[in-house]
């Protein structure tokens, strides 16, 4: 008997050895611990302790951007109501709940059903909001007074400022974790990232992610227990990174308060398709970028999310507007001449081409054929041209490529070289890729007369962006000098110093220019477009201006539709700003609602300017 108790009395013994080796083994040794990721994150008691936690993000950390004069374009922090998943009978009184859900505009009843479907905390927001609800001083002293189990008043930071509409050129953020997994799948490894965060989608939010992104996110920790009642004495812990350079600040060359204004002038005048593009007439920086529809992050409002299309790069038929670069290379090549007289009759007599203005418009030299946009005389010169001549005079105005400002250095944490608008579109002059002196020469063979003519007054396979329309005005006022347009002029440290200079700066790799005669011709030609021709209608104004109308024939699930263009610029007498305009999908033989839109869009500018 002695000898079994002597053996049980072991075994027991033993045992208690055991747990409580396993024990010091754990809160000891985390490294050794079965599980390589808990201890790679920080042990046992880390996980633990988690496991009391409930956590909620109160700012990624992202870097903001910034107008030319430094008005933040994104970023403002507000107060909200942060709710944590407190369970029912730990939530106080009823009567403290009840003075809550009033102060929050709801029922006691809503309160309570929101409240016990949570699993991880949230900021409340109101029915169908994106945001969290943006507390009043009063409500927010009024909540902080109740102290009710689990609702804390907190600092909120909302990316997308709720005074304005979200910017195309900006972009959105949005969670991508396929993108993650495929392109940072040793940061997610290494915990730098994480799955669920927010990344840049588009505009300069995708461009500059890397930077942008900052050293982490801002959270907030809420003790509870096993029952999800609050733990006693332990308040809330905010946990943020510590580092006095970061979040990047991103000056941008936009105008904010000229954008607004144009977005609104857009949008009240019923553009609801189409983009508006201002640039500094100097240096071609973007001082204002509109794109219609009206994106919305984190939202799609059409069932293809077209709207989240930024057309102000996209490129698109631009007909009459390319015009401007027949006439240079007629004037580059001598195909033409201002004063050689042209006779319209309104039949070009082959291709089935015609001009816009029946019965013609008789006889008229080059520079009156710009002011009429008369279809016969340009198509007339373009069969003079070759295709290379023509093409070749496309590219030393900057067209056929992407014109945005890049760069083919490494800078700061980018993977590689850096360009400001990923998406922009290159357009194009002919049909083909022309990749190489073969493939180029290939293309150029296979356009006949007809494709000739077409492409002479902006038709065929012409394409073009409304930013390389109005870079194209830029370049003529500079003599034919072609500048790549620029969106951000630096990036700043939180301190202000200066991280990164994006200074502005000449395209590259193009084929020759055109003789500042020319440039000077063309704009000669663009004045008597206002003067007298085609954009007549918007002579008076604030501002004398000159520019280029354009209609482009298009089809929409086979219905005939004409995209509609102006671009010019202003003041005539002293350009301050090239402007380009592109309404889409217009009815045939409607008014051009672009050059009324341009008119309207230069005396904006010559308010802000006054």
């Amino acid at each position: 008997m002695a000898r079994r108790m002597w053996i049980v009395s072991l075994l027991m013994v033993s045992m208690m050895l055991f747990y409580i080796g396993r024990l010091a083994w754990l809160q000891l040794l985390p490294g050794s611990a079965p599980s390589a990721r808990a201890a790679s994150h920080g042990g046992w008691q880390r996980l633990a302790a988690a496991q009391r936690q409930r956590h909620l993000m109160l700012d990624s950390g992202r870097g903001d951007f910034y107008d030319r004069s430094g008005t933040p374009i994104t970023g403002e922090t507000y107060e909200a109501a942060a709710f944590f998943p407190v369970a029912a009978a730990f939530r106080g009184d009823r009567s403290g709940q009840e003075q809550l859900a009033a102060c929050l505009g709801v029922t006691w009843q809503e309160l309570s059903a929101k409240w016990d479907a949570l699993r991880e905390p949230i900021f409340w927001s109101v029915e169908g909001g994106r945001q969290p609800l943006r507390l009043t001083p009063e409500q927010a002293e009024a909540i902080k007074r109740l102290h009710v189990p689990g609702v804390k008043v907190l600092p909120y930071r909302n990316r997308y400022l709720t005074s304005f509409a979200a910017k195309h050129a900006i972009g959105f953020t949005s969670q991508h974790p396929e993108w993650l997994r495929t392109y940072r799948s040793e940061e997610l490894s290494s915990g730098k990232r994480r799955l669920n965060e927010q990344i840049g989608g588009a505009g300069l939010e995708k461009s500059l992610d890397a930077l942008l992104r900052g050293l982490g996110p801002t959270s907030v920790s809420y003790q509870l227990d096993a029952r999800n009642a609050p733990l006693e004495g332990l308040d809330v812990r905010i946990a943020k990174p510590v580092n006095r350079y970061y979040p990047l600040q991103t000056m941008t060359t936009l105008d904010l308060e000229l954008q607004n204004r144009i977005e609104a002038y857009v949008d009240e005048h019923g553009l609801t398709e189409g983009a508006v593009v201002v640039l500094d007439a100097n240096n071609a920086d973007i001082v204002s970028m509109v794109s219609r529809p009206v994106m919305q992050p984190g939202a799609f409002r059409s069932s293809d999310g077209s709207e989240w299309e930024n057309h102000a790069i996209k490129a698109t038929a631009p007909g009459s507007i390319f015009k401007l670069v027949t006439e240079a290379a007629a004037l580059e090549t001598g195909s033409a001449s201002l004063r050689e007289t042209f006779t319209c009759n309104g039949e070009y007599g082959k291709y089935g081409l015609s001009c816009w203005k029946e019965g013609g418009h008789g006889t008229l030299t080059l520079q009156e054929g710009l002011a009429q946009s008369c279809n016969i005389a340009f198509a007339t010169v373009a069969e003079r041209l070759k295709p290379s001549e023509l093409l070749r005079t496309a590219e030393a105005l900057g067209l056929g490529h992407q014109a945005g400002w890049h760069t083919g250095k490494r800078i700061g944490a980018l993977s590689g070289p850096l360009r400001l608008l990923e998406e922009e579109e290159a357009g194009a002059i002919y049909a083909g890729k022309g990749d190489d002196a073969l493939a180029r020469q290939r293309m150029l063979d296979a356009v006949d007369g007809g494709a000739q003519a077409q492409t002479g007054i902006g038709q065929r396979d012409v394409r073009m962006s409304p930013l390389q329309a109005a870079n194209l005005i830029v370049t003529l006022l500079n003599e034919g000098r072609v500048m790549q347009p620029r969106l951000v002029s630096e990036i700043r440290y939180a301190d202000g110093q200066r991280m990164l200079e994006l200074p502005a700066q000449r395209a590259q790799g193009l084929p020759g220019r055109i003789r500042p005669g020319t440039a000077r011709a063309l704009l000669r030609g663009m004045e008597a477009v206002v003067d007298h021709g085609t954009g007549r209608s918007i002579r008076q104004g604030l501002w004398a201006v000159a520019g280029k109308s354009g209609t482009a024939e298009a089809t929409r699930a086979g219905i005939a539709r004409n995209h509609q263009w102006f671009a010019g610029y202003g003041p005539a007498a002293k350009p301050r700003y090239a402007v380009a305009v592109l309404v889409l999908n217009q009815e045939p033989g409607s008014a051009n609602r672009a050059t009324k839109l341009f008119r309207g869009i230069m005396d904006i500018a010559a308010e802000r300017e006054s």
